[in-house]
């Protein structure tokens, strides 16, 4: 998957840069929305685009306007304000999401994730009997309900937003001290998966043992 990002912060780029390679992601980067746009104007393949608002030759909604809108290329803006009108500027403009720095790298993975998903009309995610739902966030099994804590939703989404790849246990360590505050180690995840597998009643999470947890397509 080819993902654009326009950003000018070095920092910001080295961080995602390592991040999408791990993810097996190939993140192509411009700095300005001049070279940005000679980019996209020759139709270079691109699944998604990562912009931020601000850059120093100018503001980039009018770069999604004139150039990214037309393409139809998924959008997601960075923005430091948080800045009721430009948020809602750039989704009534048809922008995918929006997320504000300092921003969890995780947090927008899962976000592009989604947005690939929904974009191929994959809503519904179905492996074996288990049906999740990545729009209201809700499991099902034979289009039963299962009752799941918001950890375990959030845990399970990691696994289904990311179908066929490995999620670390230290991603899944992150998730799980965001969320409670609380002192994790291995066997709190252990713990936690345990519960899930057992109120999913299935086998459809795998356990890589030393590096984590993933799902297959079926």
């Amino acid at each position: 998957m080819n993902v654009l990002l326009v950003e000018d912060n070095q920092t910001i780029i080295k961080g995602l840069s390592y991040a999408f390679l791990k993810n097996s992601y190939n993140l192509i980067y411009k700095t300005n929305i001049k070279d940005a746009k000679e980019y996209l104007n020759n139709d270079n393949n691109i699944d998604i685009i990562i912009l931020d608002i601000t850059l120093p030759d100018g503001n980039s909604i009018n770069l999604y306007e004139n150039c990214i809108k037309m393409k139809h290329i998924p959008t997601i803006f960075l923005t430091a304000e948080d800045d009721e009108n430009i948020i809602v500027k750039c989704l009534e403009n048809g922008a995918e999401d929006y997320i504000t720095k300092p921003f969890s790298t995780k947090e927008l993975l899962a976000r592009i994730n989604k947005i690939l998903l929904r974009n191929k009309k994959q809503n519904l995610i179905q492996v074996k009997d288990i049906k999740f739902d990545i729009d209201k966030m809700i499991v099902y099994k034979n289009n039963n309900k299962i009752d799941l804590t918001s950890l375990e939703i959030k845990l399970l989404s990691l696994l289904f937003f990311n179908i066929g790849k490995v999620v670390s246990r230290n991603t899944i360590l992150e998730t799980i001290w965001e969320n409670t505050g609380n002192d994790v180690d291995d066997h709190t995840v252990t713990v936690y998966f345990n519960r899930i597998r057992e109120k999913l009643d299935t086998d459809i999470i795998i356990t890589v043992k030393g590096l984590g947890y993933r799902i297959d397509e079926e």
